[in-house]
């Protein structure tokens, strides 16, 4: 039976959980393996099913909460929402102010994590190979197609939540990537930031509505057809990359919510034209230190993964 410090304990995984989640390309299904709460967290969120709502329809409370490891989950997940809020004030100013190197990091955090995710392929054959250059395309036509923005609207932010969610439960795969390429990324941090709670409950329940849905699914897929679902992920991750190349000429505006201007439609360059198009410093040396950084993030991960599955083995 768990005591006060061990659900302190799981609080405290819970905010690295939101520290990676707030962050494109380190996945909160990672930190939650690396801490060892993993299988936990997919048999507790299993376990809201018919039978475990009924008891709560039937006032049951107790019995319910017992049956969901409601503990458990209010922990890390209180965890969770702790980082996510408190962080994105932070990561919004970043984005604001150092958009070059912010991006840079992302930049190699996904493309790493790419890379890393194909390592996790146990047998590669001829369809897993077309099924991971069909993600790649896929990505590729999706991210360089559409418009720098998508709808703001509330069934727009519902969908994004119940899709970006879903990778909470897939190491490698961040909820914030998906966010970047549907084009929520940087409107849910700034309503985060601004506490418009009017956004985060329908991103929020978008989520609950991801979780309960997909997290059968996926775990079905990844169990039965390990291999090809690992390698769309991972070829859809390389594809997006075009989204999230830092140097970007704007070529029309468009006016938010706010009655604020931002970009429409955006095309990537080479920092070598950044200047001469865009009138601004590409600042190259400290955008291949904050790509490395990313590198080194998810290499220190990886290690510090291995490591304790291999510690735990021998214990």
């Amino acid at each position: 039976m768990r005591k006060a410090k061990d659900y302190l304990l799981l609080f405290v995984k819970g905010m690295g959980m939101g520290v990676a989640d707030v962050i494109p390309g380190v996945s909160g299904g990672t930190i939650a393996f690396i801490t060892d709460i993993y299988e936990e967290l997919i048999d507790s969120l299993k376990s809201i099913n018919i039978d475990t709502l009924k008891l709560l329809l039937n006032r049951k409370f107790s019995a319910f909460w017992k049956a969901i490891n409601g503990n458990f989950l209010l922990a890390v997940f209180g965890g969770v929402i702790l980082s996510l809020v408190s962080l994105a004030r932070l990561i919004h100013f970043f984005l604001n102010e150092y958009p070059i190197q912010i991006w840079s990091f992302f930049f190699g955090l996904i493309l790493i994590s790419s890379i890393w995710i194909f390592n996790k392929i146990k047998k590669w054959s001829v369809p897993v190979g077309i099924i991971a250059v069909a993600g790649f395309v896929l990505a590729y036509l999706l991210t360089s197609s559409s418009p720098a923005t998508t709808p703001e609207n509330p069934i727009f932010v519902f969908f994004s939540g119940a899709i970006a969610i879903c990778a909470m439960i897939l190491p490698g795969i961040s909820g914030s990537f998906i966010l970047l390429i549907l084009g929520k990324y940087e409107y849910i941090l700034g309503a985060l930031k601004d506490l418009n709670f009017f956004v985060i409950i329908t991103f929020a329940a978008g989520c609950v509505i991801g979780l309960l849905s997909f997290v059968r699914i996926v775990s079905w897929f990844l169990h039965k057809y390990h291999d090809l679902t690992i390698s769309i992920l991972a070829g859809f991750m390389l594809g997006s990359l075009y989204k999230i190349w830092p140097w970007k000429e704007t070529l029309s505006f468009r006016t938010n919510s706010k009655g604020e201007q931002v970009p429409f439609l955006q095309e990537n360059i080479m920092p070598t034209e950044y200047l001469k198009k865009v009138g601004e410093d590409p600042h190259v040396l400290s955008a291949l230190l904050f790509f490395a950084l990313g590198i080194i993030l998810v290499v220190f991960l990886e290690k510090l993964a291995n490591y304790l599955k291999e510690s735990k083995k021998y214990a």
